[in-house]
């Protein structure tokens, strides 16, 4: 198995990821998914759904395996949490 290198900058990365879920995934998957992880392919716009990052990635790969895979949690600004949370917390 080869690994599969980056072919974009990471802001630029960051961008087509968070565009095409904004314009062409979100209304399709917000609704019935939420807290559910997307992966989404940058350059084709080919995403799935599963309940964790590796399972999503995973199972676009199967159809598409040479994508540019972007990963989000539906309905939250980021896929993971780091550090401690309180809910008190300002």
């Amino acid at each position: 198995m080869t690994a599969r290198q980056p072919r974009y900058s990471k802001e630029e990365f960051a961008q087509r990821g968070k565009t095409l879920y904004e314009t062409q995934v979100r209304s399709q998957v917000e609704k019935d998914n939420f807290g559910k992880i997307v992966a989404i392919d940058i350059e084709t716009g080919a995403f799935e759904i599963a309940n964790d990052s590796l399972t999503a990635a995973k199972q676009l790969l199967k159809h598409h395996p040479n994508a540019q895979i972007f990963g989000l949690r539906i309905g939250y600004p980021a896929v993971h949490r780091f550090g401690l949370h309180s809910p008190t917390a300002p």
